[in-house]
């Protein structure tokens, strides 16, 4: 299909998800998925009824760039609800919750990922895509139900800043020894250079907001708009490119922006921008979805969901907690860092760099069909549990006590 083309249907089946979220009164998440892996290629592309198939939307350059513009602007929004100071401030908090995360369930990954695959490096592998929450999903339902500015999105936020800084450091060795065996001399010097910018970004965030005042201090909203977002893109990009996650950097500039006079201004003039391209990274996962893949790991994918949801919603509520939440309050965290996305799939990616030298072959492409499988059934599982959280609520304060 024409690219033009192929962009008008993507952007008018994401139009026609939102009128079917509103008539189910469902969160649009899980729609923007299923609608993407129904127009994919393994989908669409293999149906055709009296000679006539449905569009076929495929992966192109603009979609893959317009999904990463999503993980950058669902994670700029973030840094913008929770600047540094909060951070410092809530840095004691965020490390306890972050160290109860990390614990439970990359602990509990390692051993699922060795009982499922039998191989230690592959276990690894399955320790960070079941550790690491969707901060990009869990953010934008956040935003949709209305609970960013409630007491249960501090920990949440604080949890996903932990998991975000430690999968940079992850990512980093991982992909150094999946990609080159036990040369720990080059991941070394990786995690070395991804530190030191994640600092850099640290000390701009802490020092750079008088300089990110006045980049801003204009009349024109078109001109606040194209230098925030030349900013933020540019700044995002070359952490990209030097291996730190793009979300990472986007979250600290937002964090640099949040003490500015500009902060509503931004997220009054950036939302339709930042909604529009999450739209485009939901659909991008529908579409790198080939559902086909799913029947050889059906039943790994199972076995992860049944293990790995109740550890999510158990280090969830221990970090309520540890914030001194209430039970209900407290559920609400665990129940809202169930959905795993982005990061799960980029490792998953990782494993098949090593397919045929670190990793075999079938056991990359068996990781990789695992992960997309888990991640697109854990998205969907996720927000539903958000979104219908009461009687898990009801449960924690009559089994707990409301306070």
């Amino acid at each position: 299909m024409a690219d033009l083309l192929g962009i008008g249907v993507l952007f008018a089946a994401v139009a026609a998800a939102t009128l079917v979220a509103v008539w189910l009164n469902k969160s649009v998440i899980p729609l923007y998925i299923v609608i993407g892996m129904v127009l994919s290629p393994s989908v669409a592309g293999q149906v055709a009824v009296a000679g006539y198939g449905l569009p076929v939307v495929e992966s192109s350059e603009f979609i893959e760039l317009g999904a990463e513009l999503g993980i950058v602007f669902l994670l700029f929004f973030l840094g913008l609800e929770f600047n540094l100071d909060r951070l410092l401030d809530s840095w004691e908090r965020i490390t306890r919750a972050g160290t109860i995360d990390l614990g439970i369930n990359f602990g509990v990954g390692l051993v699922l990922g060795f009982a499922l695959f039998r191989d230690p490096l592959a276990a690894s592998l399955v320790a960070g895509i079941v550790y690491i929450s969707s901060s990009a999903i869990i953010t934008k339902s956040l935003i949709d139900l209305g609970w960013i500015a409630n007491d249960e999105a501090n920990p949440m936020l604080g949890t996903l800043v932990f998991e975000d800084l430690f999968i940079a450091v992850y990512l980093t060795i991982a992909a150094a020894l999946v990609t080159g065996g036990s040369d720990l001399g080059a991941a070394a010097t990786s995690v070395g250079v991804a530190l030191s910018f994640i600092v850099a970004l640290l000390l701009l965030a802490r020092y750079g907001t008088p300089w990110f005042e006045r980049a801003l201090q204009t009349t024109s909203n078109e001109f606040t708009v194209v230098r925030a977002v030349g900013i933020t893109v540019f700044i995002s990009g070359l952490a990209l490119a030097i291996g730190v996650s793009e979300a990472v950097a986007a979250f600290f500039i937002g964090m640099a922006f949040a003490p500015t006079t500009h902060t509503h201004k931004l997220e009054r003039l950036l939302e339709p921008l930042r909604d529009t391209f999450a739209a485009v990274f939901f659909f991008w996962i529908g579409v790198e979805t080939d559902p086909r893949l799913f029947a050889g790991v059906a039943e790994l994918v199972v076995a992860a969901i049944v293990v790995t949801t109740p550890t999510k919603i158990l280090s969830g509520y221990l970090s309520g907690r540890a914030y001194a939440l209430t039970p209900r309050r407290s559920m609400r965290v665990g129940l809202g860092m169930v959905t795993r996305g982005e990061f799960s799939l980029i490792i998953a990616a990782v494993a098949l760099t090593g397919a045929g030298a670190s990793l075999s072959t079938e056991l990359a492409n068996a990781v990789y069909s695992f992960t997309v499988a888990y991640v697109l059934l854990m998205s969907i599982l996720g927000t539903m549990l958000m979104q219908y959280s009461a009687p898990f609520e009801a449960f924690a304060t009559a089994r707990f006590g409301a306070e």
